[in-house]
């Protein structure tokens, strides 16, 4: 079929989510072969039809994939490593395109990580300004006291930079290590782990379990699934929301 609806083409060129799509529709800020249209379902021929969104020609980007992993501790986020260490591309199998993590988990670290090769979404998503936010599973050594969680929550010198405030919560105390939820809308390199060696109680172990509205759910470690539709475009919707 060589006919589309005129959103789902501005889509899939990458301009924004299909129903934000809708509303720079509703805009008047898309023309079609010169013409002004803010009727939806309008389809055109993505073969012969001109498409401009703010007077900028549209064409399809290469297909994107969208893969969310389970880390497992042992790996590095990273395409290729010089000291040949396994790396996070070594789980994932029967892609094509070439796709890289976005942002960063540490070496032992474990949990969510998105792979893309949309560099735009992974663009927004690792900004800072956008405070996407990070949901960790932070088990350390010893029993942080009431001040010291005070301090992680309000912001903690890591070494030349304070961190922005953060959620910080308790969850149990095992062993005599206690387990914290922390969520922060930062990245910054070994952030967890330098915010809690700075109130001197060491990481055990740390797992990333969210980032904005994708959860690792039942995903088992060393598993992959592409991203579905509606988690794709929440994302998008979060990250345009954030600009």
């Amino acid at each position: 079929m060589l006919e589309e609806r005129l959103q789902k083409y501005m889509a899939r060129c990458g301009v924004a989510s299909r129903r934000h799509c809708e509303k720079i529709i509703n805009q008047g800020r898309v023309e079609v072969n010169g013409e002004i249209v803010v009727e939806m379902g309008v389809k055109i021929n993505p073969f012969k039809d001109v498409i401009r969104v703010d007077g900028r020609i549209i064409l399809p980007e290469e297909e994107r994939v969208y893969i969310l992993l389970n880390k497992p501790s042992g790996y590095i986020t990273s395409v290729t490593d010089p000291q040949g260490r396994p790396t996070v591309l070594d789980l994932i199998d029967k892609i094509d395109s070439r796709i890289y993590p976005v942002g960063r988990l540490d070496f032992e670290s474990e949990g969510l990580l998105i792979l893309t090769n949309d560099g735009q979404l992974a663009y927004h998503l690792t900004h800072p300004k956008y405070e996407v936010q990070k949901q960790y599973r932070v088990m350390v050594h010893g029993q942080p006291n009431d001040n010291d969680i005070k301090t992680l929550q309000r912001g903690i010198d890591i070494g030349g930079y304070i961190t922005r405030p953060a959620r910080v919560v308790r969850k149990e105390i095992i062993s005599n290590n206690s387990v914290f939820q922390v969520v922060i809308g930062e990245g910054k390199n070994r952030q967890i782990r330098r915010m809690f060696e700075a109130i001197g109680h060491p990481v055990i172990e740390l797992r990333r379990e969210r980032l904005g509205n994708i959860n690792l759910g039942s995903l088992k470690l060393g598993e992959w699934r592409h991203l579905s539709q509606q988690e794709l475009e929440g994302l998008r919707s979060m990250v345009l929301r954030g600009n």
